[in-house]
């Protein structure tokens, strides 16, 4: 990818890459372990984001 980007895409990039985080230890430890893996975490080879 070019190093040069439109400002809105890299507003996008980050927040995904800021949304593409684990689930907290103390969410884990307040539901009994209920909530383990987060439903929106990606993979940057397996998923593309949307233009």
């Amino acid at each position: 990818m070019a190093k040069n980007k439109p400002f809105a895409k890299k507003l996008r990039l980050r927040k995904a890459t800021k949304s593409n985080r684990r689930v907290p230890a103390w969410i884990m430890m307040k539901t009994s372990r209920r909530f383990t893996r987060h439903p929106k975490t990606r993979n940057w080879r397996r998923n593309n984001l949307k233009k």
